[in-house]
C-alpha cells in the first residue's frame, strides 16, 4: 500500500535551479536524512504534482532524474520506491540498512574516481535489456541463435548500425562495408593489423589516447606526434611529416571531442587533412567514441561522411550507450582489402561476436528503446554537465582555464600555472582521491592539463572533487 507523504518542500520561482530539480533534490535530502527509507514507496506523480502545486510533467522530469542517479527504483504496476542500494552519499561508510557501496568495497583505498569520461552505468537500460534477452530465448527457432554465426557479426544488426550512419552521420556505407567488434579497441587491433608493418608510421594526436597507439605499435608502426590547440590537430605539424619521406601510412584522430582535449577538429583544418589524405595516399582511423551524447544543436558529422575522402576506417562505440560492461564497437571502411583481412583476422581471435546480445541491442534499437534512452541520458549528462561548469566557475576561475565542451563526459582543465605534475594525483591520493595522471594521455613528459570525467559521479561527489582539486592548484 502506497503511503501518503506530506512533502514539506519550498520551491523558488527566481531561483537559477529549475523547478524539477529544486524537487529531486529535496527528495534527496530526505533520503539522506533517513526521512525515506529504502523500499518505502513514494505517491504517484499525479498525487506528488497536486500536493506540490506543479505540473505533472514537472514531477515525471524530477522523478526520472531520481531513477536515473540511482536514489529511486521504478516497479511495473506498483509505483516509484526508493532504491535499496543507494548512492554513496555517507562518504564510504554503511547506510542505515547496512549496505557498503559497490566502489568502495571494490577500492578501499578511493572513495572517490574522477575516470576518463566513463557513462554512468546506474541509468543504464539494464531491465529493458534483460526483457529483450527473455523473449530472444522464448522464440520458437531459438536453437538456430546456438550455432555459428557470421565473423562479421549478426547481418540485421549491421543493417541498423548502418542505417544510423547513413542517417544520422551523413555517411554513406552498406552492410558489406562494416565489422561488429567487442569494443573499439578490438576494430582499433583489427584495423592496425592490416594497415602496418615495421618501417611504418602512424601520426598521432599529442596529447592523445594511448591504448590505440599501442595497438599501432604492436602492429610494428612508429608513431608521430602532432600537438592540439583550441581547433584540433596541428595540420602544419602533419604536413612537416609528411615532407620528411618517411612512410605515414596513417593518421589517427578523434575529430569530434578530441581526446583528452575534448576540443572539436575545425571545419577548415577537416578539409585540410582529407586533402592531404587523398594527396598522400595514407589512411584516415577515425574514432568517434562518443558521437551519441551532444548537448549543442546537432552533432559535427565526422570526417568519413565527406564523399571526397578516399581512405578511412570509422570506429564507434555503443559499450556507452547501452552498458560499459557490454563490448560493442564497430570499424567501417569502402576498403574491401582492409574488410576482407579484418574478417580472417576476426576468425583466429574471435570466430564471431556475440550474436545473441547483437540482436538483443538490435530488438531495444527498433523498440525505440535505445533512442529513448540517449534522449534522457543526454539530458542527464547535460545537468550534471552544467553543475560541473558552475563548480569551475565558483572554485577555479582564478586558477585553471577550461571550456565548457558541447559533448562527451569530460572536461579539460589547464592550471594557470606551471607545476609539478608527478605530485598532483599523490597529494589528491592521500585525501582519498584517484584521477587518471596526466602522463596516461602524453607522448612526452611535456604535459600541460587534466581530463575529469563528470558521467559517473553524483553532485557531491564532484563538489568534493574540486574542492580537493582547488586547494592543491
Amino acid at each position: 500500500m502506497l503511503r501518503g507523504w506530506k512533502f514539506e518542500i519550498l520551491l523558488d520561482g527566481k531561483s537559477d535551479k529549475a523547478i524539477y530539480l529544486q524537487i529531486a533534490d529535496a527528495i534527496i535530502n530526505d533520503i539522506q536524512s533517513g526521512r525515506l527509507m529504502p523500499r518505502e514507496a513514494l505517491p504517484g506523480s499525479r498525487k506528488l504534482a497536486q500536493l506540490l502545486k506543479v505540473n505533472r510533467n514537472t514531477v515525471v522530469e524530477a522523478l526520472d532524474v531520481l531513477i536515473m542517479e540511482g536514489w529511486l527504483t521504478p516497479k511495473e504496476r506498483q509505483g516509484t520506491f526508493v532504491s535499496d542500494t543507494l548512492p554513496d552519499f555517507m562518504g564510504g561508510k554503511k547506510s542505515k540498512r547496512g549496505t557498503l557501496n559497490a566502489k568502495n568495497a571494490i577500492n578501499k583505498h578511493y572513495h572517490l574516481q574522477f575516470d576518463d569520461g566513463s557513462p554512468d552505468s546506474k541509468i543504464a537500460p539494464i531491465t529493458e535489456l534483460a526483457r529483450a534477452y527473455r523473449q530472444i530465448f522464448n522464440q520458437k527457432a531459438r536453437w538456430q541463435m546456438m550455432g555459428y554465426g557470421n565473423e562479421l557479426g549478426d547481418l540485421e544488426f549491421r543493417k541498423s548500425i548502418v542505417q544510423m550512419l547513413n542517417h544520422q552521420r551523413g555517411m554513406q556505407v552498406n552492410h558489406h562495408n562494416i565489422c561488429i567488434t567487442r569494443g573499439s579497441q578490438m576494430a582499433m587491433y583489427l584495423t592496425a593489423q592490416y594497415l602496418f608493418t615495421e618501417n611504418d608510421y602512424v601520426i598521432v594526436e599529442n596529447p592523445g589516447y594511448k591504448p590505440a597507439w599501442s595497438a599501432f605499435e604492436n602492429a610494428g608502426a612508429t608513431l608521430l606526434p602532432v600537438g592540439v590547440d583550441k581547433d584540433g590537430l596541428l595540420i602544419e605539424e602533419v604536413i612537416a611529416y609528411l615532407k620528411s619521406g618517411k612512410k605515414v601510412r596513417a593518421i589517427y584522430v578523434t575529430p569530434h571531442h578530441q581526446y583528452p582535449t575534448t576540443v572539436t577538429l575545425s571545419l577548415k583544418r577537416r578539409l585540410e587533412l582529407i586533402q592531404l589524405s587523398n594527396e598522400y595516399g595514407f589512411t584516415i582511423i577515425e574514432d568517434d567514441y562518443d558521437n551519441e551524447f551532444h548537448f549543442g544543436y546537432r552533432p559535427v558529422l565526422p570526417l568519413s561522411s565527406f564523399g571526397e575522402l578516399k581512405n578511412y576506417v570509422y570506429i564507434g562505440s555503443m559499450s556507452k550507450v547501452v552498458a560499459p560492461a557490454l563490448r560493442i564497437g564497430y570499424l567501417v571502411t569502402h576498403d574491401e582489402a582492409l574488410m576482407e583481412r579484418v574478417s580472417s583476422l576476426r576468425k583466429i581471435i574471435d570466430v564471431q561476436g556475440d550474436s545473441i546480445m547483437e540482436q538483443a541491442v538490435l530488438q531495444l534499437i527498433k523498440d525505440g528503446t535505445i533512442k529513448r534512452h540517449i534522449k534522457k541520458a543526454s539530458h542527464h549528462y547535460k545537468a550534471k554537465r552544467d553543475f560541473m561548469a558552475g563548480l569551475l566557475k565558483k572554485y577555479m576561475e582564478d586558477r585553471a582555464t577550461y571550456s565548457v565542451p558541447e559533448g562527451g563526459l569530460a572536461f579539460w582543465i589547464v592550471p594557470n600555472k606551471s607545476m609539478d605534475w608527478s605530485q598532483i594525483p599523490k597529494k589528491l591520493n592521500s585525501k582519498g582521491i584517484k584521477i587518471i595522471s596526466p602522463d596516461t594521455y602524453s607522448f612526452n613528459e611535456t604535459i600541460y592539463g587534466i581530463r575529469l570525467g563528470y558521467g559517473s559521479l553524483s553532485e557531491k561527489e564532484l563538489e568534493e572533487g574540486i574542492i580537493a582539486l582547488q586547494e592543491i592548484l
